[in-house]
C-alpha cells in the first residue's frame, strides 16, 4: 500500500511538473512572437526632417539658433542608401533572437523559412506604407555635407553686447539688461493686440520669423530641418491677423498681412479657379496671378532641393473680419462693394486689373489666398535685382535676342557676373523650376547685396506659374539648351525624381497634402501633377543631348566627396 501511495504521488508530481513546463513553454512562445512583431517596427524619421506643421499637427519644440540645430538634427537622419543593410542586420538579429528563445535544436528547415517569410513580409510592409517625400529627404542627396560657414555667411546677426559703457545712460542701460535676464528688446505694451515682447540674445525667447531670418546664410535661404521654417508656416495659417494694408507696386493686386507676433506676410488672393487653364489667346504677361502657383512653387523648390522661395501657405480669410474691418489703407478700404449675387469685392489700386470689372471676390465673404512670409526689411539686409539674360521681350510684335540668336549664351559666358563662380548653373536652376510649372514671367531675380555675386539666387514672385497643363513652354528651356550647363548635384536628384519609387508627382502630391487650403480642394489638379513628370523627362533628354555633343556641360558641386554614395 505505501509503495501504491508513493507511485500516486509521484504520478500526480510529474503531471503537475509536465504541465508547469508546458504552461512556461507556452508563454516563452508568445513572448518570442511578441519580440519578432515589435523588433520589425522601425521608427519614422522626424517630423522636422521631412514635413511641414500645418495646423491639426503637432507643434515643433522650441529650439536654439536655427542654423546650429539645423546641422544637429540633419547629422541623425537615415540615409535611404543604408537602409537596405539595417534591414539585413536587423533581420539577423530578430532571427537569432527568435532561435535562442525558443532553444530549437532539430527545428525543421520549412518553420525557419516561414518565420523568415513573416519577418520579411513585415519589412516589405513597412517600406511600402512608408511616405515616399520622407524617403526622398532622407535620401543622401537630399543630406548632402554643409559647407563650412564663416561669420559673415550669415545675412544677419545680433549685435553685440557693449561690454565698456562710455556713459552713464549706458551703464544704466547694462544694469537694466541684466535684471531684465540680457533683454536686447522689449514692447512696451499690447498696444494694437501685439503680443508684448521680450526678446534676448536667446533664440527661444524669438518668434519662429525672426529665427527664420537669423538663419538665412550665404548658400540658402533656408535650411529644410530647421523647425522655425514649419512654425512661420502654421502661425501664417492660423494668427490673427491685426493688419492688412495693400502693397504699393507690382501689376496686381497684394496685401501686407501683420499679426501679433510682428511678423508679415504677403498675401495674393484667389482671382481663378484652380482648374482654369490660360486662355491661349493671350500673352503671357497678360494672365491673372494664381495663389495656388504660389503655394505649389514653394513645394516643388522644396522638392527640388533648392530651398530658395520663401515659406508659403493657404488660408481662408473672412474680408469683413480678416480685410475691411481692420484696414487702415483708405485707398483699399474705398473700393470694397457688394456684388449682384450678395458677395463682398474689392479691387485695391494697381498698375492692371485692379477695378471693379476684374475684382476679388468672397464666397459671399470667404476667400482663399496664399500668404508668403516676407524677407527681412530692405534697410537691414538690401537685395539687388538682376535683370534676366533671357528675359522676354513683353512686346506682342518684337523678339528678345536669346530668340534670334542660338549662340546667344556665348555672349552671355563672358559677362560678369556669369563668367565666374556659379551664377550660371544658379540660373539654370531657377529654368528647370521655371519649366516644371510653366512660368514664362521671370524677367528679374534677385540676391541679397551683402553677399554680392557669391549667393543663391531667389525665386520670387511665381504667381502666373501653372497655368497650362495641356500643353509645354519649351523657350522657358531655352538657357539649358544654349548653355548646357547644369549642376552634377540637380542633374542627379532630376534623376533620382523620375524614378517609381520617388516619382515628382507622387511627392508633390504628398507634399501638398500638407497645405490646410488641400482639406478645400486639390492645390493641384491631376493633370498639373502628372505634366510634371512629362516635362522632367523633357529636361532630362535636354541635358542628355548636351553630353553627347560637349565636353563641360556638368558642374562638379559634389568634388570631393564620393559620388557612388548618391547613387540611386
Amino acid at each position: 500500500m505505501a509503495r501504491q501511495g508513493v507511485g500516486r504521488l509521484s504520478h500526480s508530481v510529474c503531471l503537475v511538473l509536465t504541465c508547469l513546463s508546458l504552461a512556461l513553454h507556452l508563454i516563452l512562445a508568445l513572448f518570442c512572437l511578441s519580440v519578432l512583431q515589435t523588433s520589425c517596427v522601425i521608427p519614422p524619421p522626424s517630423s522636422c526632417s521631412s514635413s511641414l506643421s500645418f495646423p491639426g499637427t503637432v507643434p515643433h519644440g522650441k529650439q536654439g539658433r536655427s542654423h546650429s540645430l539645423s546641422s544637429q538634427s540633419s547629422s541623425h537622419k537615415l540615409p535611404v542608401s543604408r537602409m537596405n543593410g539595417d534591414f539585413t542586420k536587423m533581420a539577423a538579429h530578430i532571427d537569432h533572437n527568435v532561435e535562442a528563445s525558443f532553444n530549437i535544436v532539430n527545428e525543421k528547415e520549412k518553420d525557419k523559412k516561414l518565420i523568415q517569410t513573416k519577418m520579411a513580409t513585415k519589412v516589405s510592409q513597412w517600406i511600402s506604407s512608408r511616405s515616399k517625400l520622407e524617403a526622398l529627404f532622407s535620401h543622401p542627396l537630399y543630406n548632402l555635407p554643409r559647407k563650412h560657414l564663416l561669420e559673415d555667411d550669415w545675412l544677419l546677426k545680433l549685435k553685440p553686447k557693449n561690454k565698456g559703457g562710455d556713459s552713464e545712460e549706458e551703464d544704466e542701460e547694462e544694469d537694466s539688461d541684466k535684471s531684465s535676464e540680457d533683454s536686447e528688446w522689449q514692447s512696451d505694451s499690447e498696444e494694437d493686440g501685439y503680443d508684448r515682447a521680450n526678446w534676448t540674445r536667446s533664440a527661444d525667447t524669438h518668434p519662429a520669423w525672426l529665427r527664420y531670418h537669423l538663419g538665412i546664410s550665404r548658400w540658402e535661404l533656408y535650411d529644410r530641418n530647421d523647425p522655425s521654417v514649419a512654425e512661420v508656416t502654421q502661425q501664417m495659417a492660423t494668427q490673427r491677423i491685426l493688419s492688412a494694408v495693400q502693397k504699393s507696386g507690382g501689376t496686381q493686386l497684394k496685401l501686407i498681412m501683420s499679426f501679433p507676433n510682428y511678423g508679415q506676410a504677403l498675401l495674393k488672393p484667389m482671382r481663378q479657379e484652380r482648374d482654369a487653364e490660360t486662355d491661349f489667346n493671350l500673352f503671357y504677361f497678360s494672365d491673372f496671378e494664381r495663389h495656388n502657383a504660389e503655394i505649389a512653387a514653394f513645394h516643388l523648390d522644396r522638392v527640388l532641393g533648392f530651398c530658395r522661395i520663401p515659406p508659403v501657405v493657404g488660408r481662408l480669410i473672412n474680408i469683413t473680419r480678416e480685410i475691411r474691418a481692420i484696414t487702415t489703407d483708405h485707398k483699399l478700404s474705398r473700393t470694397f462693394f457688394t456684388s449682384p449675387v450678395g458677395n463682398l469685392c474689392f479691387h485695391g489700386q494697381c498698375e492692371y486689373y485692379c477695378s471693379t470689372e476684374n475684382p476679388v471676390c468672397g464666397r459671399p465673404q470667404v476667400l482663399e489666398v496664399s500668404l508668403a512670409s516676407m524677407l527681412p526689411d530692405l534697410s537691414l539686409a538690401p537685395r539687388r535685382s538682376w535683370r534676366s539674360p533671357w528675359r522676354r521681350s513683353y512686346s506682342r510684335t518684337k523678339l528678345a535676342p536669346w530668340e534670334k540668336n542660338p549662340d546667344y549664351c556665348d555672349t552671355v559666358k563672358q559677362t560678369p557676373p556669369y563668367n565666374q563662380g556659379t551664377r550660371l548653373v544658379d540660373l539654370i536652376d531657377m529654368v528647370i523650376l521655371d519649366f516644371l510649372m510653366s512660368n514664362m514671367d521671370r524677367h528679374h531675380y534677385e540676391t541679397f547685396e551683402k553677399f554680392g555675386n557669391d549667393t543663391f539666387l531667389l525665386h520670387l514672385d511665381n504667381g502666373r506659374a501653372f497655368g497650362r497643363h495641356s500643353v509645354d513652354e519649351p523657350s522657358i528651356l531655352v538657357p539649358l539648351r544654349q548653355c548646357c550647363r547644369i549642376r552634377r548635384s540637380t542633374l542627379m536628384r532630376l534623376r533620382l525624381l523620375s524614378l517609381p519609387g520617388f516619382r515628382l508627382s507622387d511627392v508633390m502630391r504628398e507634399s501638398l497634402s500638407q497645405d490646410p487650403l488641400e482639406s478645400v480642394a486639390p492645390l493641384l489638379s491631376v493633370q498639373h501633377l502628372s505634366v510634371l513628370d512629362r516635362r522632367l523627362k523633357t529636361i532630362l533628354k535636354a541635358v542628355h543631348t548636351c553630353l553627347e555633343h560637349h565636353d563641360d556641360v556638368i558642374h562638379d558641386d559634389l568634388q570631393g566627396y564620393d559620388v557612388n554614395l548618391y547613387r540611386h
